[in-house]
């Protein structure tokens, strides 16, 4: 999750449910909802290499078959889903659900196309992106795309993250991430012009002068 101050409207006697936790659950989530893999494997590329925990303290960690969830409506007061919606066969039946056990209020948080096109994630199956004066979230699938063409180069670039080079993502989250909170239900619309997904402002921000100076540094040394 890369924007958490944006939680801001959950209640002290809040029932909070989390979808796909990953390596960073909330601290105010009460139950977890994971998919249940066929295969260990598939479980750790789902999950970007973090281990399955069954539970996360005294908070239980439900599995689920990828379809209806199973919870009865309004059993929650708030849903959480960062960094899942991407994954999932069929946005539209995902947010249904979403909204239904949870009373239309939740936050939601995605990586735009921005960052898919430099790293191009295989599990990830959408690009995704708000417009906010429609209230519509805005979805193509990755499949009717021709996003493959692009698979050595975003290979190339995924290498550096997996090294740890994220500086230029980790500096300028709203190019390539976006999170909403919402506190009723929204529509999704699946949509074919890719440069309506693209970052309403797209700019780079200068570095400040303490990370261009410590830039300098470890360049200089190779480090």
């Amino acid at each position: 999750m890369f924007f958490e101050q944006k939680i801001k409207s959950i209640g002290a006697n809040d029932r909070v449910l989390e979808i796909g936790p990953g390596a960073t659950p909330h601290a105010r989530s009460n139950v977890f909802l994971e998919l249940e893999y066929q295969n260990a494997e598939e479980k750790l590329l789902q999950r970007g290499g973090v281990p399955f925990k069954k539970s996360l303290g005294e908070r239980p960690v439900i599995l689920y078959d990828g379809g209806v969830f199973p919870f009865k409506d309004g059993e929650f007061n708030y849903v959480i889903c960062s960094h899942v919606i991407e994954h999932v066969h069929n946005p539209l039946r995902f947010m249904q659900e979403v909204f239904r056990v949870g009373n239309g209020r939740g936050y939601i948080e995605y990586p735009l196309i921005t960052y898919e096109y430099l790293y191009g994630f295989s599990v990830h199956k959408h690009f995704l992106k708000y417009d906010a004066d429609r209230k519509v979230l805005m979805f193509i699938p990755k499949e009717t795309t021709h996003f493959d063409q692009f698979a050595s180069i975003q290979n190339f670039f995924y290498s550096s993250l997996a090294n740890g080079w994220d500086d230029l993502c980790a500096a300028n989250k709203n190019q390539f991430f976006e999170g909403f909170e919402f506190n009723k239900s929204f529509s999704l619309e699946q949509i074919n012009d890719i440069n309506l997904l693209c970052p309403s402002e797209l700019r780079i921000n200068k570095k400040n002068n303490i990370r261009s100076f410590i830039s300098r540094g470890l360049n200089k040394y190779g480090i």
